[in-house]
């Protein structure tokens, strides 16, 4: 009898301690989905405020090794420059939950834009469909001579475990890593950022610039509902078995 008693204590202690971890676990998944929350509201008021501002000039060369995302990344800036002729890259893309006007597979064409005493910028000129991948099939997409360029300015991405690798060969990067693409192509660049160009539209309407637009998507508040709700349910559920394991004892 003592041995089928201990039996059954060890059975409720090992479903208290399952009971337990499992719904510390559950609770800690809905406070860091109220954290990301939080994050998210944040940055979606960081983008809009900045995005909805006018542009500013373009900050000089000797002030960009002091720029850095937290304070800078999305701010809107207008600088004349002139594109290098028959130079660029192409940024494989299946859409932007910035560029809600891209639709479907593509690519990014980045051209490097040199300013007024010789500095070099990158630019994300804009979207082309894949069909429009060769060069040739954009005409007037490329503006001679020194242009007003308004655009957004933006921080490499850090390639991920999952990342292709990229077609240097080919002049395909999977990453918006300017960094790498201004390397492989030998363009002198001085400048940690890039610009998504807004303005001014090619004349033949290719490569497609445009503003980003805020529409990032926040449920983190239903994800934590849910995370609260399923250790709510194995608390209730645990509670039930254990009443009913209590009452069989007696």
């Amino acid at each position: 009898m003592n041995g089928v008693q201990q039996k059954r204590r060890g059975g409720i202690l090992e479903a208290t301690v399952f009971a337990i971890v499992g719904i510390a676990i559950l609770c800690g998944l809905g406070l860091w989905q109220l954290d990301r929350k939080v994050w998210k509201e944040n940055l979606i008021l960081t983008l809009t405020t900045r995005l909805t501002r006018a542009p500013e000039n373009l900050a000089p060369r000797a002030s960009w090794p002091r720029l850095v995302p937290e304070g800078n990344e999305y701010t809107r800036v207008t600088f004349p420059a002139e594109f290098l002729d028959g130079q660029e890259a192409l940024v494989y893309s299946a859409g932007s939950p910035l560029r809600p006007d891209v639709k479907g597979p593509g690519y990014w064409v980045f051209t490097p834009a040199q300013l007024a005493g010789g500095s070099i910028v990158l630019v994300n000129r804009g979207f082309v469909p894949i069909e429009r991948k060769d060069a040739a099939t954009r005409a007037g997409g490329a503006p001679r001579g020194i242009v007003e360029i308004v655009g957004v300015m933006r921080w490499p991405e850090t390639r991920g475990l999952f990342t292709p690798a990229d077609d240097v060969a080919g002049n395909v990067w999977y990453l918006r890593d300017t960094m790498a693409i201004a390397a492989a192509k030998t363009w002198a660049t001085a400048a940690p950022f890039y610009i998504d160009q807004e303005s001014p539209l090619p004349e033949g309407g290719w490569p497609k610039p445009g503003k980003l637009v805020v529409a990032l998507r926040n449920n983190h508040l239903q994800y934590a509902i849910t995370w609260f709700g399923l250790a709510l349910a194995l608390a209730g559920v645990y509670v039930v078995w254990l009443a009913g394991r209590l009452r069989r004892r007696s």
